[in-house]
């Protein structure tokens, strides 16, 4: 039995009939209610004492099938504070089938706006033409900062998001500098562009070949799985003002003696965070080695000139302070960094799905073919971690008759090449790839991003997100990412607090730091320090 209390009323409430009970020792009838039932009445009671409550401020941020979860801009949170999380319970296995959407917040890219030309950046006059043939007259903000500092003769760390423009950013001051430079014809590179893979390189040598065809100067591409032969017939023939390399083919042609770096005036490592990664870190190592950077401007002068630095990425990379603290000095590097970089993309809606592995295929199916009769002629990547996922997702597809592609690191270079140009000229509108395609890559045509296996870390996240919402994008874009390991619920629990606190993805650089020294290093110094007492 609950226990009862008293109240005296003087009407009649027909809701509360059932409890009434008449005293034989008053003349007032008395009802005797439950404790609970008379404090639910009381909230009632405060509640409407408070008056109408104020709507939630702005539009909606965080969409969820919980109401009680939804979160509007309006709406802050301590830097402290730990936010309610709709991916809290996800490691659950009551949590298949959940889902949130991070809306989409402005229409358009958030840069800082300019109305500077690139007449404004003392730019050769001859580039400037070259450029207004290709109808590109305003400079993006990180254009605007970066290619001023590269032009003083600095060596440059540049990061901000995907698709901001960071190739014109580096390129435009190589090209003026030969132009402007009394460069001597030699058979060996003027200027080096580092990149990750051959698509990227293709894609950074079709843009210099479109500038330097108007200005006089020659680019190459080297690229690695085509064997050595192939590797030597590219450093034939009339001398070289930029080579655009992978790190694997360039090493290999140092070893041989087909190309020297001696002769550098620029050195560029596009897409640095994975270039100072596990894979190539060794590799770059390698070739930095065999240059001589600059670390200060009057070193670009005179026979003993040295070669100017600029690394370029969309993430802060982790290994550059490792690795450029051997070649040159870490003060002389200028950093020009966004004030976005790290943050989730506002423009760009994000959408995550908590999954079965068994039930992805079916989703994605029903997924791309709304797509196809919705979207006809848009472009659709679809992420995994892996060749053999790749693969047998395509078996799928071709399973079910949708025209796809595939684009792995295992493929051999003939079957790579051309792959992603045949899809960037829409000949077929669904790509099935790794991470070798998040990277750099001109993805306009796309318009949705499908996270089949969710990215092993945030800052490959923010690549394969960083495909669609690019600038020049006719397409809004959409993230969709299918959440099945707990492994996978840690990095969207980050995700969404990043997304409800508006503040950038923890665990990410964002500064050069001194290299932490081993203790083979410390045990060195120490004796020599001894020594010298």
């Amino acid at each position: 039995m609950l226990p009862l209390c008293v109240l005296r009323l003087r009407a009649w409430s027909p809701r509360l009939g059932r409890f009434l009970r008449y005293s034989t020792s008053s003349d007032l009838p008395v009802i005797q209610l439950p404790v609970r039932t008379q404090q639910f009445l009381q909230r009632q009671e405060k509640k409407r004492a408070e008056g109408v409550q104020a709507p939630r401020a702005g539009r909606l941020l965080i969409s969820t099938r919980r109401r009680e979860l939804n979160q509007f801009s309006g709406e802050t949170c301590g830097q402290w504070e730990q936010p309610p999380l709709v991916s809290r319970g996800w490691k659950h296995r009551e949590a298949w089938g959940d889902y949130f959407t991070i809306t989409r917040q402005r229409e358009e890219r958030p840069w800082p706006e300019t109305e500077e030309t690139f007449q404004s950046l003392s730019l050769d006059p001859r580039l400037l033409s070259a450029l207004e043939l290709l109808s590109i007259t305003t400079p993006t903000w990180i254009q605007k900062q970066t290619i001023p500092a590269l032009l003083m003769g600095k060596n440059v760390l540049c990061a901000s998001e995907t698709g901001s423009g960071k190739t014109l950013a580096y390129l435009l001051p190589v090209l003026h500098r030969l132009l402007t430079h009394d460069c001597h014809a030699s058979p060996d590179p003027q200027s080096l562009i580092l990149v990750p893979s051959r698509e990227l390189g293709v894609q950074v040598t079709s843009v210099a070949k479109r500038l330097c065809t108007q200005i006089g100067l020659r680019v190459r591409f080297v690229g690695g799985g085509h064997g050595r032969k192939a590797i030597e017939m590219q450093f034939r023939g009339d001398p070289l003002d930029v080579l655009v390399a992978t790190p694997g083919a360039l090493l290999k042609s140092l070893k041989w003696g087909k190309v020297s770096l001696l002769d550098l005036h620029y050195i560029v490592l596009d897409e640095a965070d994975t270039l100072f990664d596990d894979t190539f870190c060794e590799l770059i190592e390698g070739i930095l080695t065999q240059t001589q950077i600059a670390s200060r401007p009057s070193d670009l002068q005179g026979l003993g000139r040295k070669a100017q630095l600029a690394v370029i990425g969309a993430t802060f990379p982790r290994g550059v302070s490792k690795v450029l603290n051997k070649v040159t000095d870490l003060g002389s590097i200028e950093t020009i960094k966004s004030k976005r970089l790290h943050f989730l993309m506002p423009h760009v809606q994000q959408v995550f799905k908590k999954l079965k592995g068994q039930d992805k295929m079916a989703e994605l199916l029903e997924l791309l073919k709304t797509h196809v009769a919705e979207k006809p002629g848009r472009g659709i990547l679809v992420f995994c971690n892996s060749s053999s996922t790749v693969n047998w997702l395509g078996y799928m597809l071709d399973d079910h008759g949708i025209k796809h592609a595939r684009l792995q690191g295992q493929m051999p270079a003939d079957m790579r090449s051309g792959i992603f140009v045949t899809f960037q000229k829409a000949q077929f509108d669904v790509l099935v790839c790794t991470d070798i395609a998040s990277r750099g890559l001109d993805s306009l045509r796309v318009d949705t991003v499908v996270n089949y296996d969710f990215p092993l870390t945030l800052a490959d996240y923010l690549h394969r997100a960083g495909r669609v919402g690019r600038v020049g994008s006719e397409s809004k874009g959409v993230v969709v990412s299918f959440v099945t390991h707990a492994w996978d619920v840690e990095l969207v629990q980050k995700i969404e607090t990043s997304a409800r606190k508006r503040s950038s993805l923890p665990g990410l650089e964002s500064r050069i730091r001194d290299p932490v020294k081993s203790d083979d290093v410390i045990k060195e110094e120490q004796q020599t320090s001894s020594r010298n007492v």
